[in-house]
């Protein structure tokens, strides 16, 4: 099993060089080379893969599923120094993946959240306009929550009006303009942050009230409680609008926006999946088909176009 978990640890070395994150890869795998140990395996089978990844019956399939799909890919590298090692084949879970809908927020919904983040009862004043800058931060920029999490101090810009993202998802980093509007609100919370934590140390540029790193879950339950508060979220209901759901409404609004202005959207369409991060356009076109509102106006352009041919 040494042999095993050290092929682990070279599968994820050399796969993270790539520029792959894997958070969760590490610790499927190890609990997998553990079952195997259980099961009195050396090698990897289709039979063990499948029962290890299917013996918790709560998951749901989509989470077995990508979990056999975990171990197929060590698999697939594995058997290059293990022939017996069989790859269990794609399909062999079936599921259906299934996207969140996501919510397209309106402006007064995120003026409410907003407004109840300011005014949200905290042990340390700093929090509130952490919540309240990360919430519009995410708004207008469609950046994702982990990006804006893993800001750096320097990564703002005040005097240029830019954010850069560092190691993004795909391993890759960009810039991000911003309104005069924005960076204003940015440097208002910068100095209340550093005011705030003064001599201590600011490693991230969201902060905080204890000096920290924003945890997601936490973050995440703050984000539900104040959403069911202001009325986003229905009470008692489990699933709902995500802070994901930002990116979507950024992306959404700037295709309408593009629409109206009759602009011709598959030119500009490589600057928006460069804006949002996407690792290719294919990505970005996704949106194109997800809001009735977005695929009226894209069928009105159309057909003003197709006058104009007439």
């Amino acid at each position: 099993m040494k042999r095993l978990n050290q092929a682990v640890n070279d599968y994820l070395v050399l796969r993270r060089g790539l520029g792959f994150k894997l958070p969760d890869y590490g610790a499927c795998l190890r609990k997998f080379v553990s079952f195997l140990k259980k099961n009195r395996s050396s090698h990897i089978t289709n039979k063990l893969a499948v029962e290890y990844a299917t013996q918790c019956q709560d998951q749901k399939p989509v989470t077995q599923a990508r979990t056999l799909g975990i171990i197929r890919g060590f698999a697939r590298y594995r058997i290059g120094a293990d022939p017996e090692t069989q790859i269990p084949p794609v399909g062999l879970l079936r599921c259906r993946s299934q996207r969140a809908r996501p919510h397209l927020y309106s402006e007064d919904e995120i003026c409410r959240l907003l407004k109840a983040a300011l005014a949200m009862k905290t042990t340390y004043q700093l929090q509130r306009h952490t919540y309240y800058c990360l919430f519009g931060l995410l708004a207008v920029t469609g950046m994702r929550l982990g990006e804006a999490m893993n800001l750096r101090p320097q990564d703002v810009d005040f005097s240029e009006g830019v954010i850069t993202i560092r190691d993004g998802k795909f391993g890759k980093s960009r810039l991000v303009p911003v309104h005069p509007s924005t960076c204003a609100v940015l440097r208002d919370y910068a100095e209340r942050r550093d005011k705030f934590l003064a001599g201590r140390p600011v490693t991230h540029f969201l902060m905080t009230g204890r000096g920290r790193k924003l945890d997601r879950p936490h973050l995440t339950k703050i984000f539900h409680n104040l959403s069911r508060e202001v009325g986003i979220r229905k009470l008692g209901v489990r699933h709902g609008p995500r802070l994901h759901d930002f990116r979507h409404r950024f992306a959404i609004q700037t295709l309408l926006r593009w629409y109206r202005d009759r602009e011709h959207v598959d030119r500009r369409m490589p600057i928006l999946s460069t804006f949002l991060g996407h690792g290719s356009v294919r990505g970005t076109y996704w949106y194109l088909g997800s809001t009735p509102e977005l695929m009226a106006a894209a069928t009105k352009l159309i057909e003003r176009r197709w006058k104009g041919v007439a």
